[in-house]
């Protein structure tokens, strides 16, 4: 019962020699009902922003339509939230089956299969058309999703999971794709999920459902929906479409912000991920940062893994690493591959696997290691390992860059802010002499440890590094190296690009409440030491570069909070941070970009909602900010 592609996506029949199941003979699906149903794409013309929730996604056909429709809608909103609901998603190949007999869908399905991966239970944001489009899908059990999850919704799309599917035709799953199980209580849970959806009405949100459950139109009438049944031709499916229009007073949903003038402080990768999502969203950004150039701090860092953290019980770092890392996966595609990063996949040596059975989505993320795969880093045998599919290195400057280059985003170096000054709704930055620098309505602080001292009270440490790097050309002849990157207690990146050619790079030091930038021999010393007991082949190769007094250093000073979580959230009015991310800002700065925007313009939260409070500002109380 999920929505059907648009009329212009005619079915293209069978192909010569197809043999992949009944998709390819789908009939004319006819109009699209989940659209007209909620008046789309006429209701979102001009537009900011529009957010659609799904309650069952299936095999996608209503994210594709919308997408579809949106795409080629010239008063199509700036911004498409698609927030959808599935207790056991599809694999990517029944959505690609799924959407093969319609040529304008194929394409936007090929996009959405090469992303489906790795879909625990829990929430994934998936970005399409540059960031434009964002489909959020809350893998679980729908009715507890949507009764813990909160979002305003513009269009529903009201799906009852096991109900109402044909034996043929679009919706059905393919013969060799089980469909999910139909919930126990039918009557009962059509009017439970009504009820649930209903929560995420605002004032006018238009509704559209096939379901002809009578618990679904009494449930849904009570909650505050005016319903019609359009007349349809015989043979044709009821579209029950309602207005939400409730005779009590509710509270109005707050409208989020509207695009401006903003000012970003901090041009390192949490900065510049704020710029980016800011700018996405129709802001004009200026980014202001001490050093002449941008990524001049830790961000400065050669080579950083991207790799998720992983617990026994899947903590709430785990989960937020997943999060934070399928995300910054999706942007890192626009750069080019070998040159600025590369999902090489990760071992992680002693790694700790989830106490949970294992699952197809699991081994996106982590499984235990190949013996061939722990032979070829050089482990002792029979070490125990863990390989990261979803993982690789990343230079952080290339991305920071990538996101200051977005239209609307204007860097400015060599700006030495010392204070901020509110005046009226205007916020006011200042240099050390008092001179005015900029003003803006928002103003986003992201400035690692000089966040604390703009922002009194922000409970931030400083860790200070030291990774040891050297030319692979520097190495004798047959020298033997792990072919990809190995992380435990330190790491090793074998081969990435340097400015002297590829290089190899190892580490890190952790030096807690320490800022100097000092090259350190002693720390050199120490990152040997780690890489002895990570990998004793590797190290042996290394050790003679190490001893030679041949190996060249990056040193940083990195920003933690007291919890070593990232603070993200609105200090007064109009005063935002996003700050602390530690040693993870590969994984960290776009998830904490993301949800600053969300909260800030009232969308969908990029990741579970007590996750979310897990990363917002008030968790540690810091002191009100401003002079």
């Amino acid at each position: 019962m999920a929505e059907m592609p648009p009329a212009g996506a005619g079915p293209r029949g069978p192909r010569p020699g197809d043999t992949q199941g009944a998709a390819a003979h789908t009939p004319d699906p006819g109009p699209p009902l989940f659209l007209a149903g909620c008046g789309l794409p006429g209701a979102w013309a001009g537009q900011e922003r529009w957010r659609i929730l799904q309650t069952h996604f299936g095999l996608g056909h209503a994210f594709l339509a919308s997408w579809q429709a949106w795409r080629s809608d010239p008063r199509r909103p700036r911004m498409l939230h698609y927030v959808a609901v599935d207790a056991a998603p599809m694999p990517a190949e029944a959505l690609l089956r799924g959407a093969a007999p319609w040529a304008a869908l194929e394409p936007l399905a090929q996009a959405l299969a090469a992303r489906w991966r790795g879909l625990l239970p829990g929430t994934h944001r998936l970005a399409f058309e540059e960031g434009r489009l964002l489909l959020t899908l809350h893998v679980g059990e729908p009715l507890r999703v949507l009764r813990e999850e909160r979002c305003v919704a513009d269009s529903i799309f009201l799906d009852m999971p096991g109900h109402g599917h044909a034996a043929s035709g679009p919706d059905a799953a393919p013969p060799e794709t089980p469909a999910p199980a139909a919930p126990q209580g039918p009557q009962a849970q059509a009017g439970d999920l009504a009820r649930a959806a209903a929560r995420h009405a605002r004032d006018g949100t238009r509704l559209a459902t096939t379901s002809a459950d009578p618990a679904c139109r009494k449930a849904l009438a009570e909650s505050g929906f005016v319903l019609q049944a359009p007349p349809v031709a015989d043979g044709g499916t009821a579209n029950l479409q309602g207005r939400f229009a409730p005779a009590w007073r509710v509270a109005a949903a707050a409208p989020g912000a509207q695009p401006g003038e903003a000012l970003v402080i901090g041009a390192g990768l949490a900065g510049a991920a704020v710029a980016g999502a800011l700018a996405r969203r129709g802001w004009r950004v200026r980014v202001l940062d001490a050093a002449p150039q941008p990524a001049s701090g830790a961000s400065s860092l050669p080579v950083g893994l991207f790799t998720p953290h992983q617990s026994p019980d899947d903590g709430p770092l785990s989960r937020l690493t997943r999060c934070g890392l399928r995300m910054t996966w999706e942007a890192l595609q626009a750069l080019p591959r070998g040159r600025d990063w590369d999902d090489t996949g990760l071992l992680e040596r002693d790694g700790r696997l989830p106490r949970e059975g294992p699952a197809t989505a699991w081994e996106d993320w982590c499984r235990p290691a190949l013996p061939q795969e722990r032979a070829a880093a050089g482990l002792p045998e029979g070490s125990p390992a863990t390989w990261h599919a979803i993982a690789g290195w990343a230079r952080p400057g290339a991305l920071v860059a990538h996101w200051l280059s977005r239209p609307g985003v204007q860097f400015e170096g060599s700006q030495q802010v010392a204070a901020l000054r509110r005046e009226g709704s205007t916020w006011q930055v200042l240099d050390a002499q008092g001179r005015l620098l900029a003003g803006a309505g928002l103003v986003v602080v992201a400035a690692a440890l000089e966040s604390g001292r703009l922002l009194a009270g922000l409970p931030l440490q400083p860790v200070r590094g030291q990774v040891s790097w050297g030319p692979r050309a520097a190495l004798p002849p047959g020298a033997q190296l792990p072919p990809g990157p190995v992380n435990g207690n330190g790491h090793l990146v074998p081969r990435a690009p340097s400015p002297e050619g590829e290089a190899w790079y190892c580490g890190a030091t952790f030096g807690r409440a320490e800022r100097s930038l000092d090259v350190r021999p002693g720390d050199h010393a120490a990152n040997l030491q780690r890489l002895q007991a990570l990998l004793p082949q590797a190290a042996a190769t290394l050790a003679p570069q190490f001893e030679a007094g041949a190996v060249r250093a990056w040193t940083g000073v990195r920003c933690a909070s007291r919890d070593r979580r990232p603070l993200v959230g609105e200090v007064q009015p109009g005063l935002w941070t996003s700050c602390a991310m530690g040693s993870r800002g590969l994984s960290f700065a776009l998830l904490c970009a993301e949800l600053m925007a969300a909260r800030l313009h009232a969308e969908p939260l990029p990741l579970p909602a007590r996750l979310a409070a897990a990363l917002e500002l008030g968790r540690l109380s810091p002191a009100p900010a401003g002079t």
